[in-house]
C-alpha cells in the first residue's frame, strides 16, 4: 500500500485502539509500585475510546479530516499522563497531516515526528524511559531508515521494531524499572497501539476482543507484573449504572448484536446486572467500578436513548443520614453564561473528602483519584458548571495535573480561564483552598494557593498487591505500606495502625506544629480514634486533626506541617 485516504487511516486507528483495548490489563500490570494504581492502561484504553468514537462513522476521505477528529476525540477524553501524551502524539500527528487527501509513508513519518516534537513540548520536565522516549527513539529511527519507495505497512513495521527495542531498553533508563523487572507501562500502551495500526496496514484488521483470551503482544514476556483487579466487595459501592440504548446496524457503523455476548461481558465487569430487551431498545442496570467502559462497549451497537450513573457509596451516605437520594444531573448544575469572577474545581474520591473540600470554598467536585482519572473533558465541564470568569483546579494527584492543564489550553480565546494550582495529593489540595479567596486579584490568589504547597509534607497507607523488594523494603502482599508521597516507602507492616504510626514518624520534626489525619473507607470510626489518642500521646507538641475521608484504596492520608 502506497498511500491512505481518509477510511484506510480510520482502519489502522480502530485498529490500534481496538489492539490496546485488548491488552489493557497486561498493561495495568506494569506497576512499578506494589499499590493497586496500575491503571495506565486503562487509562491509555479510555483515551483511544474517545478518539473511535468521533471517526467510527465518519466516511470522509480526507486524511487530515479523520486524524483531526480523531486527535479532538483523545484530547478530550484524555487520562492520566500517559493518556495525557498519547493525545498530545496524536496532535502532533494530526496537524502535520491537516489539509491532506491522501498520505504517504513519508507523510505518516513526519506525522510521527511531530507527534514526538509535540508530545515533548507540553512536558515541563520530560522523563526518559517512557512512553516519551519510546516515541522519540521509535519515530527517529524509523525516520533514517525510511526510503524513497517505501510502503505504508513497510514505514509502519520500521516504526514497531524500533519502538519495541527502546520500550525493552526503558529499565536502562529508569532504575525503578529494573528494580522491579518491568517495561515502561506508558511505553508498552504506544507500541501496542502501533502494532494494531501495523496489523491493519497488512491486510489483518484488529477486532476487539471482549473474551480471553488475550493475545501475543510486545510486552517482554520476562518481565514481571505487578497488577491487581479491583473488585466491588460490597453491594452498596461503586456507581450504579443504567442507560437506555437503541441497536444500529452495520451501514450506522454498528456490531451486529448479540444478546448472550453483550451480558456475557456486562457481568464480567460488574454486579447486579438486569437486561431486558424490546425490539431495538435495550435498557441496562449494572453497578461497576467502571462505568465509561460499560458505556463505550455498548456505544458499539448503537446510540443512546439515556444514561443515569450514580455514584452508591454517595448515595449510601445520604440513606444513612436521612438525606433525599442522590439526583446525579442536579449535582452537575446548569452550565450558562459566566456570571461571577472565581470559581474553585477540585478532585476528590470519597464523600467525607467531598463534604472537607465543599467546607473549603470548592464549587465543583470532579470524581476520580488513584485508579479512577478524570478526563480533560471532565474538567472542561466542571469548569463550565462554575459560571466563574477565572477558575482554578486542584487536581490533587500527580497523575491528573496534564489532563486539568489540558482542559485549561482548550479554553484559550472563551469567556473562562483557568490554571492548575498543581496539588500532586489530598493534603496539599487542603491546605491550598486556605488560601482561597473570592476576591482580589486572580493572579496574587493563584500565587498564594501554589506558594502553601510545600509547606505539608504528606503520606499514605494502602495495602500491597504483591511481594516485591524495593527501596531496600521488603513488601509483603495484603500487609499495608506507608508511603510518603513522593513514592518513598517508609515500612510493610501487618498491621495498617502500626504501619500509620511508622509514616506519622517519618514526617514529624521537631519544626512539625500540626498532623491532619484522614481514614478511608475501610477504617472504623472507634478504630481512627483509638489512634488517634495513640499519636496525640506520642506526639504531645503536634496539634492532631482527624476526619472521615470515606476514600477507597488509601486506608490513611495524613499531613504534617
Amino acid at each position: 500500500m502506497k498511500s491512505l485516504n481518509g477510511q484506510s487511516l480510520k482502519k489502522l486507528l480502530i485498529s490500534g485502539a481496538n489492539n490496546l483495548y485488548n491488552h489493557y490489563p497486561e498493561i495495568d500490570q506494569l506497576n512499578v509500585f506494589p499499590v493497586p494504581d496500575g491503571d495506565t492502561g486503562m487509562n491509555m484504553n479510555l483515551t483511544l475510546r474517545s478518539g473511535v468514537k468521533e471517526i467510527v462513522n465518519k466516511g470522509d476521505d480526507s486524511v487530515g479530516t479523520i486524524a483531526l477528529a480523531f486527535a479532538d476525540g483523545v484530547f478530550g477524553g484524555a487520562r492520566g499522563n500517559s493518556g495525557s501524551i498519547t493525545s498530545q502524539i496524536f496532535r502532533g500527528f494530526a496537524e502535520s497531516l491537516r489539509g491532506k487527501k491522501e498520505a504517504s509513508a513519508h507523510d505518516l513519518d513526519l506525522a510521527f515526528r511531530n507527534g514526538k516534537e509535540v508530545a515533548y513540548r507540553v512536558v515541563d520536565n520530560p522523563v526518559e524511559g517512557t512512553i516519551l522516549t519510546v516515541i522519540r527513539e521509535g519515530s527517529d529511527v524509523a525516520h533514517g531508515k525510511t526510503r524513497k519507495d517505501i510502503s505504508i505497512e513497510g514505514y509502519l513495521k520500521l516504526l514497531v521494531e524500533a519502538a519495541r527495542i527502546s520500550l525493552e531498553h526503558t529499565p536502562e533508563l529508569l532504575p525503578v524499572l529494573k528494580e522491579v523487572g518491568v517495561v515502561d507501562s506508558g511505553g508498552a500502551g504506544l507500541v501496542v497501539i502501533l502494532e494494531g495500526m501495523l496489523s491493519a496496514a497488512e491486510g489483518r484488521f484488529v477486532e476487539r476482543n471482549e473474551e480471553a483470551p488475550r493475545q501475543e503482544s510486545a510486552l517482554p514476556q520476562k518481565s514481571a507484573y505487578a497488577g491487581a483487579l479491583l473488585s466491588e466487595e460490597e453491594e452498596g459501592y461503586g456507581y450504579c449504572t443504567q442507560f437506555m440504548l437503541r441497536l444500529g446496524t452495520p451501514e450506522e457503523g454498528k456490531r451486529p448484536f448479540f444478546e448472550d455476548k453483550f451480558a456475557r461481558f456486562l457481568k464480567s465487569h460488574g454486579k447486579s446486572l438486569v437486561f431486558m430487551r424490546n425490539g431495538d431498545l435495550v435498557k441496562v442496570h449494572v453497578h461497576t467500578l467502571s462505568p465509561g467502559e460499560m458505556l463505550n462497549y455498548a456505544q458499539n451497537y448503537g446510540e443512546f436513548v439515556t444514561i443515569v450513573i450514580e455514584n452508591m457509596s454517595e448515595e449510601h451516605r445520604n440513606i444513612q443520614e436521612g438525606k433525599a437520594a442522590t439526583d446525579f444531573s442536579a449535582q452537575e448544575g446548569e452550565v450558562g453564561e459566566p456570571d461571577h469572577e472565581f470559581g474553585l474545581v477540585a478532585v476528590s474520591s470519597g464523600p467525607g473528602l467531598d463534604r472537607m473540600f465543599q467546607d473549603s470554598g470548592v464549587d465543583v467536585i470532579v470524581p476520580g483519584g488513584q485508579t479512577m482519572n478524570p478526563a480533560t473533558e471532565d474538567f472542561l465541564q466542571a469548569i463550565r458548571r462554575t459560571r466563574a470568569r477565572q477558575v482554578f483546579i486542584l487536581p490533587n494527584n500527580s497523575n491528573i495535573v496534564m489532563a486539568a492543564s489540558q482542559a485549561c489550553d482548550r479554553l484559550e480565546g472563551g469567556p473562562q480561564k483557568a490554571r492548575v494550582v498543581p496539588s500532586k495529593t489530598i493534603l496539599q489540595g487542603l491546605v491550598a483552598c486556605s488560601m482561597y479567596q473570592r476576591e482580589g486579584d486572580g493572579e496574587d490568589i493563584y500565587e498564594n494557593m501554589k506558594s502553601v504547597l510545600k509547606e505539608i509534607r504528606s503520606g499514605s497507607v494502602t495495602f500491597a498487591i504483591k511481594d516485591a523488594d524495593i527501596q531496600g523494603v521488603h513488601v509483603t502482599k495484603d500487609y499495608y505500606l506507608a508511603m510518603k508521597d513522593d513514592k518513598t516507602i517508609v515500612s510493610c507492616l501487618k498491621d495498617k495502625g502500626e504501619a500509620l504510626l511508622a509514616l506519622a514518624e517519618s514526617l514529624i520534626d521537631e519544626d512539625s506544629c500540626s498532623l491532619t489525619l484522614i481514614y478511608g473507607e475501610d477504617v472504623k470510626e472507634e478504630e481512627a480514634e483509638a489512634l488517634g489518642h495513640t499519636l496525640e500521646e506520642r506526639f504531645p507538641d503536634v496539634e492532631l486533626n482527624v476526619h472521615p475521608g470515606g476514600q477507597p484504596i488509601y486506608s490513611f492520608l495524613i499531613g504534617v506541617q
